[in-house]
């Protein structure tokens, strides 16, 4: 036998429906005393350049941010931990990009920016996921991105303020969102096929004018 639902079982199912969460505000004051840690990988590759500049790492991080750093032996990750001593909001996040942005390759002089200034990114992304490219072409696609003695890479670099990494089939970008954009639309138009020469016209043009397509 089914059950009967009266009208007012049905109007307070709806009333509960309709109803959503209520979180009260976050505020600094509700954080304090809080500890908060981020934990970055380090791939065997990057332990060794992590280890010989583990000083130009760790003054920042504990001088201006406040924090306390360490590298996990065990886990191999770097430990990132804020204290009574912290009070900028987005120190964790800063050192956090810091880290990252040293163990993907960049200097320590460029992943340094993501402490000192603000508006600064990462982006990364696959050769192939521009285009499915194998063997003898991947390696072609590549070496198209770098240029000879890596004159490609340091014009979209120069031209668009950015910095890039290439590791394997990886391509990194640090810089402001709008600098990532237009460096990315270039390194993808030389990955479908596009002659360097032609992103060179288009790139002088850009660092000339001050335009913001490529």
């Amino acid at each position: 036998m089914a059950n009967k639902r009266t009208a007012a079982d049905m109007s307070e199912e709806d009333e509960s429906v309709g109803k959503r969460p209520c979180f009260p505000p976050v505020s600094a004051e509700s954080l304090e005393g809080a500890r908060q840690m981020r934990r970055v990988f380090v791939p065997a590759n990057r332990r060794t350049p992590l280890q010989q500049n583990w000083a130009a790492i760790f003054t920042p991080i504990v001088e201006q941010l406040k924090l306390q750093i360490r590298f996990n032996l065990r886990t191999k990750h770097v430990e990132i931990k804020t204290c009574s001593e912290t009070t900028l909001a987005s120190a964790l996040q800063k050192a956090a990009d810091f880290v990252k942005a040293f163990v993907l390759g960049f200097d320590i002089s460029d992943a340094l920016a993501l402490v000192r200034l603000e508006d600064l990114y990462i982006e990364s992304f696959d050769v192939k996921d521009v285009k499915t490219l194998k063997g003898d072409h991947l390696g072609r696609a590549i070496g198209r991105l770098a240029g000879k003695g890596g004159k490609t890479k340091f014009s979209i670099e120069n031209s668009t303020k950015t910095r890039i990494v290439l590791a394997d089939s990886k391509v990194h970008i640090l810089g402001a969102y709008h600098s990532i954009q237009v460096a990315r639309r270039a390194i993808c138009q030389l990955i479908m096929g596009t002659p360097p020469a032609k992103i060179y016209g288009k790139l002088r043009v850009l660092q000339s004018s001050g335009a913001s397509r490529v």
